[in-house]
């Protein structure tokens, strides 16, 4: 009985409790003091596990935002814009309701009035539009014709739906890269975009022009720094730390757009009517070294991108090939210095065995017993041969090397080839007399052609003419680069009437190269190609690459123009040079008139005025502008400022001369009626659009409305009559 007793008071409950609460109490005390310890440390370290949460509430609370640096704009040699920066807008249908409100509604809620206006400003048809807009989905897009839209082409369609009073369509903004002139020289310009990785939107250069100057293009992005609330307003009195952009340098090229657009549309024709495997050609000034025409097939719409596939190479310097028979220009001129080629000597054409086999003539059975002049004129392999026996392969490996083969010529271009010149066997030595065994690119070609047209002075291939800091008004002229050749002078000269006789002599291979009024230097080529299933060359059937090299005028060069066609299907042409004329012909006769006119214009016409500079001003000032001086002009677009204008600032205005001016709006045609046809070739060179014209004399009625929508590409038939039939 006692133990129970015991046990009883043991297990006194009150007792319990009062130790139970005396340990919770005791526990609280220890579990606060840990906790106001805590506290203490963050408040004096500022960091939990490593964290500072100071720049945790910095973070959360300030916003960096990116100062975007302006990309600067490439323009031609005359302040034409080949590649600039430009806003463009998608469009977006939300079909959705569920991020509506019932007072603020963000989907489409009638897609019938919805098809109807957006069918009025995109290429697309009400129907698919409306069978787009009844999709089961969130949202949807509107493929390439929704894409790409301009400012003014989004706020017209916003304004219309909002008189409407219709919801659910929005637009994505982002920076883009605009090439106004379409296909032109695209390879060599090059194009320039947006990362999908990158936020910032950064145009990057990743190809020609715009990759190699991507750095002085691209300029260096600003920042602005500032305080928020929780709620996203910005905090008033908050100091801004501000970073300002520096804007990226201009590029003036050495491109001239009027004769560029000239080259691109005789490479068109021809591509059409002929679809060979690989074009090239090159217009540079003889003199200076300037570029003012490169093109090349395949190409591709630097803007839509159309095209890109077929090719990423720039063939101008990524291009080597065996020249073939041009490279007899360059044989002549180092027999011409050694004093090996006598014009009336005669021998005896056809085929020689030489090194061990055979070279003929691509008339095997030859001509008989003729000069080396004819020899010269009908392009004769068999004389070429002697002129290297003459004066020893050894001479001629000096000459091409001092011609610059198998040495790159630094074009400030990615990729460039250096060609080959192993100059091996004995046979290949002999061979690269008329163009075998060797392999160049067309600008060295160019290279070497211009110690023949510039009096024995090499002149350096360039493509820019000026560097424009924005920022500063720096301008950076770039000078022409020569180096000595290995022929003189006088040999240069008397080179250039030689090659004269392919052109006029009656057996010349290059008689269909003359140009009217003008006297030309020519040489063709014909270069086989190597099956690279057999590694040999291939047996006819018109795989050669035709090519022809011009220097004009022949007393005084101004011009060189190098072209190269590959693999063309004859389609009626009886001969690989009937397709290259169409190309040369045309290019080198506008060249010519070009030279001309520049030579000429202040003799036939008398000055007025000085162009003032009209890009960015308000469409309406300008025109006023223009109007008070008495200046007839023409507006292409419908947008409120001036992107772009012709003549240049600063050019001498001339009586009678018409100002064209393209706004920063949707391009629309204008009404070209009494236009010269060289007016609507300005309109062509600034639009991208293509003229074909019906007649002679002045515009008497287009094929598209005045105020027509247009885009590069368009075609336009304008019929031309003379001053007495309209």
């Amino acid at each position: 009985m006692k133990k129970i007793t015991k046990k009883i008071k043991a297990t006194n409950p009150l007792r319990n409790r009062k130790i139970i609460a005396v340990f919770l109490y005791m526990a609280c005390f220890i579990l606060f003091g840990f906790v106001a310890l805590r506290f203490s440390w963050i408040m004096v370290k500022g960091e939990v596990n490593g964290e500072n949460l100071i720049k945790n509430i910095d973070h959360l609370y300030t916003r960096n935002t990116v100062i975007q640096a302006n990309r600067g704009t490439i323009y031609d040699k005359n302040g034409n814009p080949v590649a600039m920066d430009a806003n463009t807008y998608k469009m977006v249908a939300i079909l959705t309701d569920q991020w509506s409100s019932p007072t603020r509604p963000q989907h489409v809620q009638e897609p019938e009035k919805v098809a109807a206006v957006l069918a009025e400003h995109i290429s697309m048809s009400k129907k698919d539009i409306l069978n787009r807009l009844t999709l089961d989905q969130n949202q949807v897009e509107f493929s390439s014709a929704g894409n790409n839209l301009s400012f003014d082409i989004v706020s017209q369609i916003q304004e219309e739906l909002d008189d409407q009073e219709l919801t659910g369509i929005t637009f994505e903004d982002k920076k883009t890269r605009l090439y106004p002139n379409g296909v032109f020289a695209s390879h060599t310009v090059g194009l320039a975009q947006t990362s999908a990785e990158e936020d910032d939107q950064q145009l990057k250069g990743i190809m020609g022009i715009e990759q190699t100057y991507d750095d002085l293009l691209s300029g260096v992005n600003g920042s602005v720094e500032y305080q928020k609330d929780r709620y996203g307003y910005v905090i008033p009195g908050q100091d801004e730390k501000r970073v300002e952009a520096v804007n990226g340098s201009d590029i003036y090229m050495t491109l001239d757009r009027r004769l560029q657009v000239v080259l691109e549309n005789a490479m068109e024709q021809v591509e059409e009517e002929h679809d060979p495997e690989r074009m090239t050609a090159t217009l540079m000034n003889a003199k200076t070294g300037e570029i003012l025409a490169t093109s090349q097939r395949p190409s591709f719409n630097a803007t839509t991108k159309e095209g890109i596939d077929q090719t990423w190479q720039n063939l101008l310097v990524e291009y080597a090939y065996e020249p073939g028979s041009t490279m007899k220009a360059m044989t002549l001129a180092a027999a011409v210095q050694e004093g090996t080629f006598q014009p009336e000597n005669t021998y005896k054409s056809g085929r020689i065995s030489v090194a061990g086999g055979t070279v003929s003539d691509f008339n095997p059975d030859g001509w008989g017993q003729i000069t080396y002049l004819e020899g010269l004129a009908r392009s004769s392999n068999v004389a070429f041969v002697h002129q290297i026996e003459k004066m020893g392969v050894d001479t001629w490996k000096k000459y091409l090397d001092g011609f610059g083969f198998g040495q790159p010529v630094g074009m400030n271009l990615p990729n460039e080839y250096s060609g080959s010149n192993l100059y091996a066997g004995a046979l290949q030595k002999i061979n690269t007399s008329f163009g075998q065994g060797i392999s160049v690119t067309p600008v060295q070609m160019l290279r070497a052609f211009s110690a023949i047209a510039n009096e024995g002075k090499m002149v350096k291939p360039r493509l820019i003419d000026r560097i424009v800091n924005k920022e500063t008004g720096e301008e950076t002229k770039v000078e022409s680069e020569y180096t000595e050749s290995p022929i003189s002078k006088e040999t240069a000269e008397q080179t250039l009437q030689y090659l004269t006789e392919p052109v006029t002599n009656e057996h010349g291979s290059a008689q269909g190269y003359k140009i009217d009024g003008y006297d030309i230097a020519a040489k063709t080529g014909t270069a086989q190609l190597i099956n690279p299933e057999t590694n040999k060359y291939y047996a006819g059937n018109g795989n050669y690459i035709y090519s022809v090299v011009g220097m004009a005028p022949v007393d005084d060069p101004e011009v060189i123009l190098y072209v190269t066609v590959q693999q063309p299907k004859f389609n009626g042409a009886t001969q690989g040079s009937e397709i290259v004329q169409k190309i040369f012909n045309p290019v080198m006769k506008r060249a010519l008139e070009y030279i001309d006119a520049a030579g000429e214009e202040s003799k036939q016409k008398d000055e007025t005025a000085t162009m003032p500079n009209l890009v960015d001003m308000n469409i309406a000032d300008a025109l006023d502008l223009t109007k008070e001086d008495g200046i007839e002009n023409a507006v292409i677009g419908s947008g409120e400022k001036v992107v772009q204008q012709f003549p240049s600032n600063e050019s001498t205005l001339y009586d009678n001369q018409r100002v064209i001016l393209l706004t920063n709006g949707a391009m629309t045609l204008p009404d070209m009626t009494g236009w010269s046809r060289s007016d609507a070739m300005k309109v062509a060179e600034m639009t991208g659009v293509v003229f074909s014209f019906d007649g002679e004399g002045y515009v008497s009625s287009q094929s598209l409305e005045p105020n027509a929508f247009i885009e590069a590409g368009t075609e336009v038939d304008l019929t031309l009559t003379p001053p007495s039939q309209e």
